[in-house]
């Protein structure tokens, strides 16, 4: 049994739990090593106390377990087996106070297993996988880098197939293509190409404008590598911009400067977010800061913290989240600058390293 479940053994002797079944398929990759999408079929970590952990997983991706799973015991299901009826026979007994992630049940698998297992009471254990997470391994660091490192060099050569008038499609597909190609396992989200006037839109979706002088052109992607997610933005110029396009580029980057700058152990997250939104509010800019300033990286593209301004938790060395201002003026266009930051002892260590400074492109 590897540290982490011993962890989490500590964890259920003093919540008073006595069974754990993790089913978030990221969470049982952080606990056991085998990754998988296992779709509509039910896969689950299995641990009760006193016992060894085990997996129950789909037939089909029992070989795939065993290569990849630290875990000796694996149990499967066919498509036309009861899962939990099996779950039930490998648990050789009442499960009693059963800690699971209430969030990734529906509610119909929730009183699935309910019927079979009959357990005394179900208690969510979210938080505390949260807790195990939120500070990040030199092993986990290092693959955060190198999933960094490749969405990095697809940035740089994503860049040389911008042209004017090919669409924001068109350039996404050069994007992704590019992501395969370095080694990724895909996109750590939908990849966002935005330009013009849809650079005002946070979340806008690639569609078929077409790329034109003048532009602000926002990249927004990622990708994962090693189970590990990277999650950057730059927003460039195509051609000349406007003089109020340009200040509003340069307060986003001042901002973004701000952030990084304040970030060390022992300081809120939410004093982070000030330390950006003051530089957006004395431009001018406040009210068109539209979200929180970043989010936790890891096995998850968005996982705690959220960087807000209510976030009262303190940073700790291990933390590693974006840092991600915006502004965003609608019918002109918007810019984000985003980086993935490594809290440190000493401060903050910045894992992305794509210029920064307004660069003219096509």
């Amino acid at each position: 049994m590897n540290e982490k479940w011993s962890q989490l053994d500590r964890h259920m002797s003093q919540a008073g739990i006595d069974t754990l079944l993790i089913t978030d398929p990221k969470h049982v990759y952080y606990l056991t090593g085998f990754a998988s999408n296992p779709h509509e079929r039910f896969l689950g970590a299995v641990y009760k106390r006193g016992d060894e952990p085990f997996l129950v997983v789909p037939a089909l991706d029992e070989a795939a377990a065993r290569a990849a799973s630290d875990v000796d015991q694996i149990m499967t299901h066919t498509d036309t087996d009861n899962p939990y009826a099996l779950l039930k026979q490998a648990l050789k007994g009442h499960p009693g106070i059963i800690g699971l992630e209430k969030n990734n049940l529906s509610v119909t698998r929730y009183e699935a297993l309910q019927a079979e297992l009959q357990f005394a009471e179900a208690r969510d254990i979210g938080d505390w996988l949260q807790s195990m997470r939120v500070i990040k391994s030199a092993e986990e660091v290092h693959k955060l880098q190198h999933a960094v490192h490749l969405i990095e060099e697809v940035l740089k050569q994503g860049l040389t197939k911008v042209q004017i008038g090919m669409t924001e499609t068109e350039l996404v597909a050069e994007i992704e293509f590019l992501m395969r190609k370095a080694g990724a396992e895909g996109p750590s989200f939908d990849t966002m190409v935005l330009s013009g006037e849809k650079t005002a839109l946070p979340h806008g979706v690639p569609g078929t404008r077409k790329i034109q002088a003048g532009d602000l052109l926002m990249f927004d992607m990622g990708v994962y590598a090693a189970g590990y997610a990277s999650d950057i933005t730059r927003t460039f110029a195509v051609g000349e911009l406007s003089d109020e396009l340009t200040r509003m580029y340069n307060t986003v980057l001042a901002a973004n400067e701000a952030a990084i700058a304040a970030i060390k152990p022992g300081v809120t997250f939410g004093s982070i977010d000030q330390a950006a939104r003051d530089v957006i509010a004395e431009a001018g800019y406040g009210p068109y800061f539209l979200h929180r300033l970043g989010h936790g990286l890891g096995i998850d593209v968005h996982e705690y913290p959220s960087v807000h301004g209510d976030n009262q938790d303190l940073l700790q060395a291990g933390n590693v989240f974006t840092v991600e201002p915006g502004i965003y003026l609608p019918g002109k266009g918007g810019v984000r600058i985003e980086d993935d930051v490594l809290v440190t002892e000493q401060g903050v260590s910045v894992l992305t390293s794509y210029p920064k400074e307004l660069t003219v492109i096509g």
